[in-house]
């Protein structure tokens, strides 16, 4: 009987020990949470509590004092890593002197001579791609088949020409390589900006506190075209919301690392370009296109002044009209209208609305009747033009013929509706150059237009490879901003063999896309296959 019992008070010891250490084990894990909490001050209360009377005065100030509290914990952390990071180069330099000493030397040369030698042959090499490329000043080339044109990109999207069975005129990157190169790009520029070096012609005495930093939210545009024997050229823009300034970023690629080119900075402020319009008759577009030109330059660019060149009697007066009754309701007045009682010549025309402005050096953008054009697309003509230096040929998105688009709808959406970028709406209108931004001293020094070239085309192309020819720089890239609205076409029988084909070949390319126009071809075959098939289902069913 004395066994059992002493069994028993083995047990219950034992579960009293453990009860104890289990107690022991709580009170020790209490304390380490009170410890490791964070600290308050003693004024500090339950949200719940004092919250109510505090109001949202106490709230903001206590996030404040937290977030400078991480803040200092930050800064301080970076110093700390600042520091390792220099006693660990520290450390390796006094390793590599040490294997140094102990290695032989070649040829009279020690290891550090050769390396040295090494890096600064490359990076001669890599500078003289850059001095071959073209960067700084534009190549003689022998036609406009020789331009390499630029592709231009967003921060969230990239604009291209050569499309492919699975590339779209306007998409995001679906390559990872691509998305990093830009990211890096992006980021490259703005360290050049955040971080100027002497020569970018900063202040010196400017710290970093006084020097408005930039931020990859400030990118606003980027061009880019790779020579394939030489390297890749970026071109960056950047640009604070509140300001008109622009800072302009020059990187390439040498099939290497990016190397800075120059960083300046580009006041548009008071850049006024001269649009020039040759007209003959189509009011209703001239009336359409002047909505377009007051809400875009009269009521947000405002540094616009507009040249119409208009041939012929037949229409001069509603045109006259339109511009008088806009003058009056936005109180715009720097319009020019030059009359020309002879046959249209679009090439005469953009020279005379050249030649008509009187004031000296201007920007001009060479427009037709039927673009539709938006802000963002003038502040890239200002720039990408440089006098002297660049002409700018931007890509226009050509849209397709409203009534096949959307046949599947009753009429056509507003103008503005159809404005996208997409395969089946549009495509990059990369054979024409009649829209380009160029400085009236550079158009006048090359010799303007061919003024014997008669009819429609041709005179834009002249122009286009006189630059070619000369030393100035073209830009040839889309451009996200700029449309050309469908019109109908008439190739005319005057017209030269060339130009009739010419115009016969643009008729076809405007009209649709080659999947709505595989439809229309072969729409006998599809509306003879659906007869079929419901014939057969008619079958079927009296079966």
């Amino acid at each position: 009987m004395r066994m059992p019992r002493r069994g028993f008070v083995i047990q219950a010891r034992t579960r009293w020990l453990l009860v104890g250490i289990a107690l022991l084990f709580s009170l020790v894990l209490l304390m380490y949470l009170l410890e490791c909490a964070p600290q308050t001050d003693g004024n500090g209360s339950l949200p719940g509590v004092v919250g109510e009377t505090m109001g949202k005065e106490y709230y903001q100030a206590l996030l404040q004092e937290q977030e400078e509290h991480y803040q200092n914990r930050a800064t301080s952390l970076k110093r700390q890593i600042a520091q390792l990071k220099q006693e660990l180069q520290e450390m390796s330099d006094k390793l590599k002197s040490l294997q140094e000493k102990k290695s032989p030397k070649i040829n009279g040369m020690n290891y550090q001579g050769t390396k040295e030698q090494t890096s600064n042959d490359l990076l001669e090499f890599l500078h003289s791609q850059i001095d071959k490329a073209e960067v700084s000043v534009g190549a003689k080339l022998p036609s406009e088949y020789g331009v390499i044109p630029f592709e231009s990109f967003t921060s969230m999207k990239v604009f291209q020409l050569e499309m492919g069975l699975t590339r779209h005129p306007e998409e995001k990157p679906v390559r990872k390589d691509k998305r990093d190169e830009l990211v890096e790009v992006i980021e490259a520029g703005l360290e050049v900006i955040n971080n100027p070096d002497e020569e970018d012609g900063q202040d010196e005495d400017d710290g970093v506190g006084d020097r408005q930093l930039y931020s990859e939210n400030d990118f606003v545009e980027g061009y880019y075209r790779t020579e394939r024997d030489k390297g890749t050229q970026y071109e960056l823009f950047y640009k604070k919301t509140d300001g008109m300034e622009y800072r302009h970023v020059t990187l390439f690629r040498p099939f290497g690392p990016l190397m800075k080119v120059k960083s300046e900075t580009v006041d548009i402020s008071r850049s006024i370009i001269n649009v020039i319009v040759p007209l003959a008759g189509r009011t209703e577009a001239f009336a359409q296109f002047m909505q377009n030109f007051r809400d875009v330059c009269i009521h947000q660019d405002k540094r616009v002044h507009l040249t119409v060149v208009y041939f012929g009697q037949d229409g001069l007066s509603e045109v006259k009209s339109i511009l008088e009754s806009v003058s009056r309701e936005t109180d715009f007045h720097n319009y020019t209208l030059v009359s020309l009682n002879e046959e249209f010549n679009r090439g005469r025309g953009l020279d005379m609305g050249a030649r008509a402005w009187e004031k000296g050096e201007v920007l001009m953008f060479f427009c037709d009747v039927d673009v539709y054009f938006t802000a963002e697309f003038l502040n890239s003509c200002r720039l990408n033009a440089e006098p002297g230096k660049k002409v700018f040929y931007p890509v226009v998105f050509s849209l397709y013929n409203p009534a096949i688009v959307y046949a599947n709808q009753d009429i056509p959406p507003p103008v503005e509706q159809q404005l996208v970028h997409k395969k089946d709406s549009g495509f990059w209108r990369d054979f024409g150059f009649g829209m380009t931004c160029q400085y009236r001293t550079d158009f006048l020094t090359v010799g303007g237009f061919d003024l014997e070239v008669k009819g429609w085309g041709g005179e834009d192309v002249h122009l286009y490879r006189k630059y070619l020819h000369g030393e100035l720089m073209v830009i040839r890239t889309p451009v996200p901003g700029l449309f050309h609205l469908w019109h109908e076409k008439h190739c005319a029988d005057e017209l030269t063999p060339e130009q009739y084909r010419m115009c016969i070949q643009s008729k076809a390319m405007n009209e649709a896309s080659h999947s709505h126009l595989g439809m229309l071809v072969f729409r006998e075959e599809i509306e003879a296959h659906l007869r079929k098939q419901a014939y057969r289902t008619n079958s079927e069913a009296a079966g």
